[in-house]
């Protein structure tokens, strides 16, 4: 059915599914994890990834934002939900409805949540953001200021201390363990005061992944490995704990084959030149669909099993690539973006690099008008 597509992503649920069964094997049982689902679960559909993982045993998801979270609850998902990046004034009241965790990142937001759920009346759970050292979100405020706002509020109830790493897979620099220095410096001041929150989590897939286990604690945050990726390390890193398998394919149909003599010029700005008389295909797949207009000339797609050049400028709807070697594909026959056919295979870090980018943006990137097709 897939191949009446111009284009289409393949999900694998039963992969995203063992990749997050590995990932709670490589955890082990004192550690929760928590798959996220944010940026429609990087492309790969949040709805239908996050039943899969609600069925496989997932009692958390994080998301981005509030409207990622009712999505979700929208969608029948029952699984706890933090909402990680924030949260607008006007959609407090909705963490309430849909009974959404929020993550605080500034004492001033926890004292309007506190406000906020007594006017409710009602006792809210909250995790708590410290900005160790990433100097994005969450709070710089000393260790015993945190403490005295947490027992300060009487309505918002402290669930979870977090932060973010900005360097974990960076072997080179201690800036990760300089990280947790400081989270432990409030986790300390919090026991002094009898404040001990339920969960403690700071790593993410890398830490994870290549076995940073003093970071791990009692709960663990994993996107990029939920869908089969780890990025590589810098440095001496130890070898990775972690075996997973990407689980999305990208295809797309071929509207037109034709033969092109020597010399011509093809694609906007006449970036290829022929040369020598060739086979091109054009496929129905360009940068309004996500693939990066940067892998002009120097991308390569899956054409019959065999590894073939983008050439010519990647256009908003439309790539054209060399099928010399391959002459028996036709209008209407599938080639593989991402994915593998036979021996040949090209996947997201592979295309990050010729790109310039990295996995997560080609990922993300992918368009919502390719369509997603779920299979085993």
């Amino acid at each position: 059915m897939a191949d009446r597509y111009r284009s289409w992503i393949e999900i694998s649920l039963g992969r995203i599914v063992s990749n997050y069964q590995a990932v709670r094997s490589a955890a082990g049982e004192a550690v929760q994890v928590m798959p996220v689902v944010k940026a429609d679960a990087y492309r790969h559909g949040a709805a239908e990834v996050s039943r899969a993982l609600q069925g496989a045993g997932a009692a958390w998801l994080g998301v981005s934002s509030v409207e990622e979270g009712v999505a979700l609850r929208q969608a029948g998902i029952q699984s706890r939900v933090l909402c990680m990046a924030g949260c607008l004034p006007t959609e407090r009241e909705a963490l309430l409805e849909f009974n959404l965790v929020p993550a605080i990142h500034s004492l001033d937001d926890l004292r309007s949540f506190d406000a906020l759920a007594a006017r409710h009346k009602r006792s809210v759970a909250y995790h708590l953001k410290i900005d160790t050292g990433l100097g994005r979100l969450g709070t710089l405020a000393a260790p015993q200021a945190v403490a005295n706002a947490v027992l300060a509020a009487r309505h918002a109830r402290l669930e979870g201390l977090m932060t973010h790493f900005a360097s974990s897979a960076d072997y080179t620099s201690d800036q990760t363990e300089r990280q947790i220095r400081v989270f432990d410096e409030v986790v300390e001041q919090l026991a002094a005061a009898a404040v001990y929150p339920e969960y403690q989590h700071l790593a993410a897939t890398i830490s994870l992944a290549y076995g940073r286990r003093n970071s791990w604690r009692n709960m663990v945050r994993v996107g990029h490995a939920i869908y089969g990726y780890i990025s590589p390390a810098r440095g001496e890193a130890p070898a990775p704990i972690l075996q997973v398998r990407p689980a999305l394919s990208w295809r797309a149909s071929l509207v037109q084959v034709k033969d092109v003599a020597e010399g011509t010029l093809i694609g906007y700005g006449g970036m290829y030149r022929a040369s020598r008389p060739m086979r091109i295909g054009v496929v129905a797949v360009g940068y309004a669909d996500g693939y990066p207009h940067r892998l002009s000339n120097r991308g390569k797609i899956i054409a019959a099993g065999r590894l073939a050049p983008v050439l010519g400028a990647v256009s908003m709807d439309l790539i054209t690539v060399d099928l010399t070697a391959t002459p028996e594909l036709a209008p209407g026959d599938t080639v593989t973006l991402l994915g593998a056919e036979g021996s040949a295979s090209v996947d997201a870090h592979q295309m990050a690099r010729a790109a310039g980018t990295i996995s997560y943006a080609v990922l993300c990137g992918i368009g919502a008008r390719v369509r997603r097709v779920y299979v085993g």
